[in-house]
């Protein structure tokens, strides 16, 4: 049976893997006009970028669809890299793939789409948009329905006006169902790895990444009573809960052992860059009960007044984290987040993500200042 031409047209982010794929894919079969397109951002000797280019026009031929090229290099070097570099340098620890996404693949990518006459944009993000009608049409993101590969956390930035240009044809689906129904459909890319790493840079070594501008500084490890037992080489090149990179020095190692006990594992617990000093700790020392959250953004709209009255609310502090039961408050002007079980690794510059069972509210940056 001929499937009936959609009257929508809609351009899909084909970034050269099985979910950005079937996502053309399904929406083709649903008679959506597609055309793919590939977002040149970063094209370096030894990147994935050429053959991720080429996975992402075999399939668009493969499916007898458009196919498009738009070079967002300059802007992405602008927006994100040098993002990275400036926060790392201040001693903080950025989030590139929040940042690649809001002003990217939901910032430029979709503008240019809106330009073009396109009515949504697409991607492979395992990630759901519910549309409820209360007056008004409001769009909430949901988690996506794989516990696993849940992406929300790195959307959490969207707004009303994105949201309804947006299709996440795999939100419902697991990887395993995705595969699959690749494999079924014969899609070049069904088996391909998944890709890791920075936002379209891949799986870099960071600390490598790092020194290409940053050089490295020797500093002096400190315990939390300001006791200077080590030594680091530049602060900006550690993160909160790290546990490895810096050096405990031999005098102290012999005074442990001649109190007859041996010295536990140290974790960065906090970070002074002005005077290059990596602090460290263990034990009840490394974990976090609350912290400050700066540069809130609401997806539906709330407020803070209205998030601290909320109940069920639950937060997640990186990517592929647990949902940890939490509360707010709002103390001297500041947001706060309170948690159930305190965690280690709370870092600030990486975001915090709120969330009300299945759907993501918003968040905004950790401080723990």
């Amino acid at each position: 049976m001929k499937i009936q031409k959609h009257a929508s047209r809609v351009a899909v982010g084909m970034s050269g893997g099985v979910d950005s794929s079937l996502s053309t894919a399904l929406l083709a079969e649903q008679g959506y006009e597609v055309t793919g397109v590939y977002l040149e951002c970063w094209n370096e000797p030894g990147c994935r970028a050429p053959q991720d280019r080429k996975d992402a026009l075999a399939v668009a031929l493969q499916l007898g669809i458009p196919f498009e090229v738009l070079d967002f290099q300059k802007e992405y070097k602008r927006k994100v890299i040098d993002y990275f570099y400036r926060e790392y340098k201040a001693g903080q620890t950025p989030n590139p793939d929040v940042v690649c996404n809001r002003e990217i693949k939901f910032g430029l990518f979709l503008q240019w789409a809106l330009e073009k006459g396109f009515d949504f944009i697409a991607t492979g993000h395992y990630a759901r948009i519910a549309r409820k009608k209360n007056g008004h049409a409001t769009y909430r993101l949901l988690r996506g329905v794989d516990e696993k590969k849940d992406q929300s956390y790195f959307l959490y930035t969207l707004m009303q006006d994105q949201l309804k240009h947006i299709l996440f044809p795999v939100g419902e689906m697991t990887k395993q169902e995705v595969r699959r129904e690749a494999k079924k459909r014969g899609i070049v890319t069904a088996d391909k790895p998944d890709s890791v790493g920075i936002c379209f840079v891949g799986d870099v070594d960071v600390q490598k990444f790092l020194r290409r501008r940053i050089k490295e500084k020797r500093g002096v490890v400190v315990d939390t009573d300001g006791n200077m037992i080590g030594e680091h080489k530049g602060v900006w090149f550690y993160t909160i809960g790290q546990r490895h990179g810096f050096s405990i020095n031999s005098k102290f190692k012999v005074q442990s052992s001649k109190l007859k006990h041996s010295i536990p594992p140290f974790y960065v617990v906090g970070k002074d860059v002005t005077r290059n000093r990596l602090i460290v700790g263990f034990g009840p020392e490394t974990y976090v009960d609350n912290f400050q959250v700066k540069d809130l953004h609401f997806i539906n709209g709330m407020g803070r007044d209205e998030l601290v009255r909320t109940e069920n609310l639950s937060v997640r502090i990186r990517h592929g984290g647990d949902l940890i039961p939490s509360r707010s408050t709002i103390h001297h002007l500041k947001f706060m987040i309170h948690l159930d079980e305190s965690q280690r690794g709370v870092a600030p510059g990486q975001v915090a993500v709120l969330y009300r069972g299945d759907e993501c509210l918003g968040g905004g940056v950790i401080d723990l200042a």
